[in-house]
């Protein structure tokens, strides 16, 4: 089991999961994250479509404006970690068909 898991951490994903619309996220994440931490999920995210679609590190780091240490970060979650990532990045690819 995850060290992440926790009676408070799975009332606020259940709170997520039932989030409907990009306005809804938008208040939500908002009143919860700050601005930079919004900011720096997104960009991570933007690094692991990047890193599956075969970019290389120098040109995400110049495209995305995060260092090498944070593309590391990513692709080592994106092949090693909890499949988060890549189920994101399917999702996404099956909604856009």
């Amino acid at each position: 089991m995850s060290k992440l898991h926790s009676e408070s951490v799975d009332r606020l994903f259940e709170v997520i999961a039932g989030l409907q619309t990009k306005d809804d996220c938008y208040r939500f994440f908002e009143d919860v994250c700050t601005i930079k931490e919004i900011q720096d999920m997104a960009q991570r995210f933007d690094v692991a479509l990047l890193l599956d679609e075969g970019v290389n590190y120098q040109q995400i780091a110049k495209e995305v404006g995060v260092s090498t240490a944070t593309i590391s970060r990513v692709s080592r979650c994106l092949n090693y970690g909890s499949g988060g990532y890549s189920e994101a990045i399917e999702k996404r690819k099956a909604a856009a068909k």
